[in-house]
């Protein structure tokens, strides 16, 4: 506990102690005078048991503070101090607390007590039952005991967390919490006027009509309250995962920008289901939804420890909205929880493309300059489109002023239109479209990096998405080959370049594509194939093609090659400049590797 936080619990007690011990007269209280201190303390006790619930958010009234309220208002300081003293006694012995919050409690309650009873008398207000003159003063002693109850507890928790006060009272403020308190503590006003009439009216049985009227209370808004919740759950709940819905994860992510601190960091994540609709087709839509349950309650149970709060967005789309949490540290969660997912058996899982369940995400990090809740979501959409692009199984992180995003929807329109023409496109492999999305990628970040024209921009970015299309030829056992392939092996191989042109051949939509496609492998120094093409003879896209390819071949796993690190990869471009790749093109690349991958050049 901090200094200053014992500091003020001492302080209270200094405070509201020395007040009961003065005030209180237990002498010259006749016999009947305790009979019903006992019958009020234990009324304060059963009543306890029996608050009464209000929506929203489990707004309560509290039933002690009309009892305290009424006994003020009929009999008095001593009768009431007396009764705060014996249930506080008698709480400590039921309630298993800290004996110092037991202290702490009855010097707040005898502070609040005593202030609210001066306040009356100072009103004019007197003990002689309920009168129309005395409503002054009970407005008066309401509002000083509330005042000096949010006074003190406020103060306890500025003191134990400077910023967590500060911004729950700017919460306060934004979400009318403070208007419902108001109703709250009117409520329990009109309460206490109620058992000051009936006190009044006969003591005793006066106490047990409003004792069984709170009960009664309590027992039927508990009811009201529970069907409140239920009916509030089943409206920003999803029936089938058991997760929030869009609705409600819209609503808490526009309250989480209200509430922003420029100093706090917070993400949005937007995750895929890879290859869905495959596997409904495969399984059935039963199965899909056993599927999507899943996937559901594998969001719940990795994001709690973190709380962060899950949803699914539609379909088979979820959101997560993780506070105080940058976007590295968004992927480093998402990036792990994948991989594990990907290690998960789930029925008919086997039967994907990536033979594993997989998701794909983008993350989008809120900025002081946000406009709003929709930006944001529209951010993490577009790099979660891009990871669906990349050949699935990743997390894309946003980035601001990136050309990616434009490139990749404008590329997709002429994807979608290519894949009517020949109906498959790269699906009979896994790693061969992985690979090409991977140089599309590098193919992006170089046409912007080199002075080239839309047109040539254009048919680089196409070209490296397409130009492994070939291979559709070339037999499984071979592209999937573990070792190194033998010689007959390696001329099959090499004679995807000319397959693939000729399958681009049969569309005149795609001609300004084939030198990209077939002359991809030819080398600078004329050692390449097809054709052994050397220098300037070599389209100018298929050189730079030809940096990209490689070098991703090196980096990246393949059946017949140990993988490279990117710092091997660099070694080896630069090495090979001006024999396998043109130098002129070399060189840019390799900056624009060091700069965009700065921790996977460095990571030896």
């Amino acid at each position: 506990m901090k200094f200053l936080q014992k500091l003020y619990i001492f302080t209270i007690c200094i405070i509201g102690i020395p007040l009961a011990i003065y005030h209180l007269s237990p002498l010259n209280v006749t016999i009947q005078g305790w009979v019903l201190i006992y019958i009020l303390t234990g009324s304060i006790l059963l009543l306890n048991f029996f608050i009464i619930f209000l929506p929203p958010k489990g707004n309560a009234l509290s039933m002690d503070s009309s009892i305290y309220l009424a006994c003020i208002f009929l009999f008095g300081l001593d009768i009431t101090l007396l009764v705060l003293l014996l249930s506080s006694l008698l709480g400590f012995f039921i309630r298993k607390t800290a004996w110092w919050k037991h202290l702490f409690n009855f010097s707040i309650y005898t502070i609040m007590i005593v202030g609210s009873y001066y306040s009356y008398i100072l009103f004019n207000g007197t003990q002689d039952g309920t009168n129309f003159t005395n409503l002054l003063p009970y407005f008066v002693a309401l509002t000083v005991y509330f005042s000096l109850n949010v006074i003190m507890i406020s103060a306890y928790f500025f003191i134990l967390e400077p910023k967590d006060a500060v911004q729950l009272i700017r919460n306060l403020s934004k979400k009318g919490i403070i208007k419902e308190s108001i109703v709250s503590y009117v409520s329990t006003l009109l309460l206490a006027l109620v058992l000051t009439i009936l006190l009044e009216a006969n003591s005793y049985f006066g106490l047990f009509l409003f004792i069984s009227l709170v009960v009664s209370l309590s027992f039927a808004f508990t009811k009201f309250f529970t069907l409140y919740k239920e009916v509030e759950e089943k409206a920003n709940k999803d029936f089938l995962t058991d997760l929030f819905n869009h609705g409600y994860f819209k609503l808490q992510l526009d309250e989480h920008i209200k509430q922003m601190e420029s100093y706090e960091a917070f993400s949005v994540a937007i995750l895929d289901i890879d290859d869905f609709k495959k596997y409904n087709d495969l399984n059935g839509h039963l199965q899909g939804d056993e599927l999507l349950k899943y996937f559901g309650s594998y969001l719940k149970e990795k994001t709690e420890p973190f709380g962060y709060l899950p949803a699914r967005y539609g379909g088979e789309e979820f959101t997560i909205l993780m506070p105080k949490t940058d976007k590295r540290a968004a992927s480093a969660f998402l990036n792990k929880i994948r991989k594990e997912l990907n290690d998960t058996h789930f029925n008919g899982s086997d039967d994907l493309p990536l033979q594993c369940l997989s998701f794909s995400a983008g993350i989008a990090q809120y900025e002081e300059d946000t406009y709003n809740s929709a930006e944001l979501l529209n951010k993490a959409d577009k790099a979660m489109y891009y990871a669906k692009a990349q050949g699935k199984n990743t997390v894309q992180i946003y980035e601001e002023n990136s050309h990616l995003y434009n490139e990749e929807h404008f590329l997709l329109k002429e994807i979608d239109a290519l894949e009517q023409q020949l109906s498959i496109f790269l699906s009979k492999d896994m790693y061969t479209y992985q690979h090409s999305k991977r140089v599309f990628t590098y193919a992006v970040e170089m046409a912007n990096r080199l002075p080239l024209t839309s047109e040539e921009r254009r048919e680089l970015i196409l070209g490296a998405l397409i130009h492994d299309i070939g291979k559709l030829e070339i037999p499984r056992d071979i592209i999937n080959k573990k070792g190194k392939l033998d010689a007959r092996e390696w001329d099959l191989m090499k004679k995807h370049v000319t397959w693939g042109k000729e399958i681009m051949a049969s569309t005149k939509k795609y001609d300004d594509l084939i030198p990209l496609v077939e002359l991809h492998h030819e080398r600078f120094d004329g050692k390449g194939y097809p054709y052994g093409l050397a220098g300037e003879k070599i389209p100018k896209l298929a050189r730079i093609l030809c940096v990209i390819d490689s070098f991703d071949a090196m980096t990246t796993e393949r059946p017949y090659q140990r993988t490279k690190t990117f710092q091997e990869g660099i070694d080896e471009l630069n090495r090979c400049a001006g024999e396998q790749f043109d130098p002129v093109f070399v060189k840019p690349f390799i900056r624009m590797i060091q700069e965009k991958y700065p921790e996977k050049v460095n990571n030896n």
